[in-house]
């Protein structure tokens, strides 16, 4: 059982579409997941898997509302999620330091909790940070992503958090980009996958759904599934031809 948290420090790097797949893919590998929306000012979690307005949601909880179990959701795949409030008014009186406790009795329900953390390095994102057992952080090959990435890697090693590796978003392999070898040696952190870029990916968003489910064979979500089982420690068997051709 783990904590997870998905970081940047920096936004729209797609770390929201990196958390819900990466969740849906470890479901897929018969884990029990269960994804938070711990970005509690621009949520994003419950958009992109089609439960924009729940009746119980993470704000709730954190404001002595509601049981957290009252605001876990479970999706078509069998993937649970917890999302946040899209109003404005609902963002008073919120305890960040509240998401600790509701952390660990979600850690009892489940092999992994994922949590999709606000950008920044802010109050909020602080706290998400501070419960996770361990970080995933995701950047694009560009400067200052990997800049704001370094930032990120900092914090966790003054928070004595273990950071499980790097995930490098939209790799396109164009001249302006870093390559993964000088992002890894900026960062000193482990490279745990790389997501090419892939019209697949906004594709699936239209449809409220991860890219894993919609386009099982597409590159960006193979590359999920390569990454998601690494975390959970089986072997990654690399679909045929005709597998792919099929799909």
């Amino acid at each position: 059982m783990a904590i997870i948290t998905v970081t940047s420090g920096k936004g729209g790097v797609g770390k929201t579409t990196t958390s819900i797949n990466i969740g849906a893919a470890l479901n897929a590998l018969n884990r029990e997941v269960i994804i938070v929306d711990a970005n509690l000012t621009t949520p994003n979690v419950g958009l992109h898997l089609g439960a924009p307005i729940v009746p119980v949601n993470l704000n709730h909880v954190m404001q002595g509302k509601a049981k957290v179990s009252d605001a876990i959701y479970e999706h078509d795949s069998g993937t649970k999620v917890i999302p946040s409030s899209l109003s404005v008014k609902e963002l008073r009186n919120i305890n960040h330091s509240k998401l600790k406790d509701i952390a660990r009795k979600l850690k009892g329900m489940a092999d992994f909790v994922i949590l999709d953390c606000a950008a920044g390095l802010g109050d909020e994102a602080v706290s998400s940070i501070e419960v996770a057992d361990e970080l995933i952080i995701v950047t694009n090959p560009e400067i200052t992503a990997v800049t704001d990435a370094l930032k990120t890697a900092k914090l966790a090693q003054e928070l004595g958090k273990k950071v499980r590796g790097v995930i490098v978003n939209r790799v396109s392999g164009n001249n302006h980009e870093m390559s993964i070898l000088n992002i890894k040696e900026m960062l000193d952190l482990p490279i745990l996958g790389v997501i090419p870029e892939d019209k697949k990916v906004l594709a699936s968003l239209r449809h409220k759904d991860a890219v894993i489910h919609m386009y099982p064979y597409a590159k960006s979500a193979l590359a999920y599934k390569k990454i998601a089982a690494k975390i959970a420690g089986v072997s990654y068997k690399e679909p045929g031809f005709w597998q792919k051709l099929m799909g």
